[in-house]
Order: structure tokens, then sequence, then C-alpha cells
């Protein structure tokens, strides 16, 4: 979990770091997308969860793995990629046009998905553990509320079995996500920048993100956690090159 940890902060950090300097794009950018992953993915999109999942149809979308991942896809979509399309639109107007204006954005949306649901996340399960191996695991419970003491429970109780392939395969998780991240957001960007018969790309994001957020629901319901992963890391693979092809049309059609 430390070195899980490490990478998990280290890593977005320094590829960040790294394309301030090399290529001498703007940390604005960088911080623009982190910060609506924050709003749009971790603020508003679970106020909607709390809406929906806690009202009466609730239990049906739970209960039924394609309501859930028709849902789930559907809510990813319309936060995250209206949410960059929100920024890039009106926030990053005046950026420079050039691609490695969305690549930066994309580190910094993908970036923050990583080091909080990762990185920070396995901070929080080593310190969680240390108190479970110095026998004040009753520290944490009493901290609980009485109706998430069960979960307090099982969540405790998950620390007890994860392994190293399990923090392995996060973070080849976490990888394959920062890549479709920033694949997406270059091709959105190319989308709303340079428009016309390239304005396609636009909806077409928020249908990619649907169908990876909904077949990544299914798959972890009815697939082994190395099958789900590889076919994520196919998916994230091909979206990458898929991005890359269309920079170069693209420029060369600028």
């Amino acid at each position: 979990m430390a070195v899980g940890a490490v990478i998990g902060v280290a890593l977005p950090l320094l590829m960040s770091l790294w394309l301030v300097k090399r290529h001498h794009v703007s940390p604005a950018t960088i911080i623009v997308g982190a910060l609506v992953f924050i709003v749009f993915a971790l603020g508003l999109e679970p106020v909607v969860h709390q809406i929906v999942l806690k009202g009466p149809k609730g239990p049906e979308i739970l209960d039924n793995i394609w309501l859930y991942a028709l849902y789930g896809g559907s809510m990813a979509a319309l936060f995250e990629e209206t949410g960059r399309f929100a920024a890039m639109k009106w926030v990053l107007g005046k950026a420079p046009s050039k691609v490695k204006t969305g690549v930066a954005y994309g580190f910094g949306h993908g970036g923050i998905e990583m080091l909080l649901l990762f990185g920070i996340g396995l901070i929080s399960n080593i310190v969680m553990s240390l108190m479970i191996n110095a026998g004040k695991s009753d520290l944490l419970l009493a901290t609980a509320q009485p109706d998430a003491l069960a979960e307090a429970q099982a969540q405790l109780d998950a620390l007890k079995d994860i392994t190293a392939s399990s923090i392995g395969f996060g973070l080849l998780e976490r990888l394959s996500a920062f890549l479709l991240q920033v694949s997406m957001s270059v091709m959105m960007w190319i989308g709303i920048r340079r428009g016309g018969k390239w304005l396609w790309l636009v909806p077409a994001m928020y249908l990619l993100h649907f169908l990876v957020d909904a077949c990544c629901v299914v798959l972890v319901k009815n697939a082994s956690i190395a099958a789900t992963e590889l076919i994520v890391l196919a998916l994230s693979l091909a979206a990458g090159a898929a991005a890359l092809q269309l920079c170069r049309n693209s420029e060369k059609n600028a």
C-alpha cells in the first residue's frame, strides 16, 4: 500500500511538472482540469446519486445490473464531459489552440483523479491498517455514525483481504483511466477548437465516456478483476491511438 500510495501521489505530480517544464504549458490549464473533476465528478455528481439512488427508484436501479450500468454511465458522461466542455469552451477560451493545451487539461483531470482516488485513498488505508495492527480498530468504529457502523466494519474487514496484486490492479485501473481522460480531453479540445467537420467529437466524447463506464459496471459484476482491467486497458489504448491519429489529422488540415 505504501508503494502504491507513493506512485499514486508522485506520478501525476511529476508528469504534470514534466509537461510544464518540457512543453511549456500553463500550469493554470492543468489546475482547471483538476478543479473540473473535483467540482463535477466529486461535488455535483454525488448529489444526484444521493437523490436518485436513495429515492423510490434506487433499489430497482441497484438490483438490475443493466439499469445500473445505464444510469452510472450516463451520469459519469453527463457531469464529466459537460464540465470538460464548459471549461474548454469558456474558461480556456483564450488559451493557445495547440493540442498540448488539451493534453495539459487532461493531465489535470486525470491526474487529480489518480491522486485522490488512488494515492490519497491508499494513504487512508495505511493509517487504518496501522491502527488495526495496533489493536485500535475499536477507535475507528467509535467515530462512525450508528447508521454507518456496518459499512465501517465492512471497510475494516476488506482491508485484511488486500493483496499486492489487488493494489497492482488498482494502479493499472488508474493508469488506464488517466490515459482515457487525456485522450478524451484531446479529442474534445480538437472538436471545440477546430469546429466545423471536427465538431462531431464533442458528442462522441459523451458517448465514449458512457460506453466505457457502463462497460466497467457490467464487467465488475461478470468478469474477474484481471479480465476487467485488461479490457479497460485495451479500451484506453484504443482511445489513445484514436486521439493521436486525430491530432495528426487536425494539425495537417489546420
